[in-house]
């Protein structure tokens, strides 16, 4: 294993996750005094478990809470409700060196007409980044261009009728349509990992879209949860698809999103749960796949989606151990807006890719995005702790 050492960023300083200047130079006072009390109360986890059902019974019957929202957990976590409300968030992190990542949140819909909306909205995302240095990256996910219940029949391998033949072949359409722009546009656009049971047929769309548009150039990454414990080991094959056909693999490198859900299902289906048996064996997993990208990193391209302090570390020794530049075009560093901005910041300040996603679509539309970030946050006490910390001590530095 590398072992983990300072790095030297370009004003002659170290690599220092500690360092709350650079960490919340973007941010107001106001900014963070807002943070402040966010985090403290999603850190109540009788607040995080009444608020989804409160607030979605309050939006149902019209009670005027929106602008509530929008001005608080919305603004920490969300740009905004449209593409142009996101620009003041697109220039806030350029100003520190980070990028974004522009991630249409809308979930949960069923519809053809909706699926071609969305496909459309994903284009427009492209048509923002063309260009423009600040959205180097752009995601979907294909459950935003297609029916659940159509991929995960797919991935049971039961035969479709004709109906829902005619359906996929236009989830196909809509995949390719967007990746068709993103190479023409040359933005690279990254496929989100879904649950795994819809996750093979996804794997064959992003290995195709890859075929197609990755011959010359990385455009398409297809995402791979490390929480599950075969993902490492789909990682290297698809590798090996991709040197033997010719075209670079992209790779979006996640610890993983469905955890609970998906041991739940396992268990009341009675098939061996996918995901990891505890969490050192995730981070072993994580840690080996950063190494095996950057082992072949002129073969592939990964982003880093993790708030984990030692794995953004790790790869931060693994590109010096190997002389690879901190802004190779095959190396980002990811981590979601509202978080972690102790690790963007002083990556980006130490001359590292990094970007962050920036979830933005209807304030109602978004929630469910918004309450699975409480969650999460809850759920992760330490890394809970660590934010709030952070923050404070940046409060007291600045004497707020």
């Amino acid at each position: 294993m590398i072992t983990n050492k300072p790095e030297e960023n370009p004003v002659g300083g170290k690599l220092s996750f500690e360092n709350t200047e650079i960490a919340f130079k973007h941010a107001s006072n106001n900014d963070l005094k807002r943070a402040y009390w966010l985090f403290r109360a999603i850190n109540i986890n009788f607040l995080v478990k009444i608020g989804p059902p409160i607030t979605n019974f309050a939006m149902n019957i019209g009670l005027p809470i929106k602008g509530i929202i929008k001005a608080t957990i919305f603004k920490q976590f969300c740009g905004g409700e449209t593409i142009a409300e996101c620009d003041p968030t697109i220039k806030n992190l350029a100003s520190g060196g980070v990028g974004t990542i522009l991630d249409y949140s809308v979930e949960g819909e069923d519809d053809e007409q909706v699926f071609d909306e969305t496909r459309d909205e994903i284009i427009r995302t492209i048509i923002r980044a063309t260009g423009d240095k600040t959205v180097p990256i752009t995601v979907f996910k294909i459950t935003g261009v297609g029916r659940f219940g159509l991929l995960e029949k797919l991935d049971a391998k039961q035969t479709l009728t004709a109906e829902e033949e005619m359906e996929w072949q236009k989830v196909q359409a809509r995949v390719k349509a967007i990746c068709e722009k993103a190479f023409t546009a040359n933005v690279p656009i990254m496929i989100d990992a879904e649950e795994s049971w819809i996750q093979n047929t996804i794997d064959g769309l992003a290995i195709d879209m890859m075929r197609a548009y990755n011959k010359a150039k990385i455009i398409v990454y297809n995402t791979y949860q490390l929480y599950r414990h075969d993902k490492l080991a789909s990682l290297m094959s698809d590798f090996a698809v991709a040197e033997a056909e010719g075209f670079i693999l992209g790779a979006k490198l996640v610890r993983g999103a469905y955890m609970e859900k998906e041991r739940k299902r396992a268990a009341e289906k009675g098939y061996e749960s996918p995901i990891q048996p505890d969490k050192e064996s995730a981070d072993r997993d994580y840690d080996a796949a950063l190494y095996f990208c950057i082992e072949n990193i002129e073969k592939l391209a990964i982003v880093a989606g993790t708030h984990n302090e030692q794995s953004c570390k790790m790869l931060a020794a693994l590109l010096d151990e190997h002389q690879i530049p901190h802004n190779h075009p095959h190396v980002y560093c990811s981590q979601l807006l509202g978080m972690s901005d102790n690790l963007s910041f002083n990556l980006a300040n130490a001359g590292y890719n990094v970007a962050k996603y920036v979830p933005y679509g209807p304030v109602k539309a978004v929630l469910p995005y918004l309450f699975r970030r409480a969650q999460e946050n809850t759920a992760i006490a330490g890394q809970m702790s660590r934010e709030l910390n952070l923050i404070i001590k940046e409060k007291k530095r600045r004497g707020i």
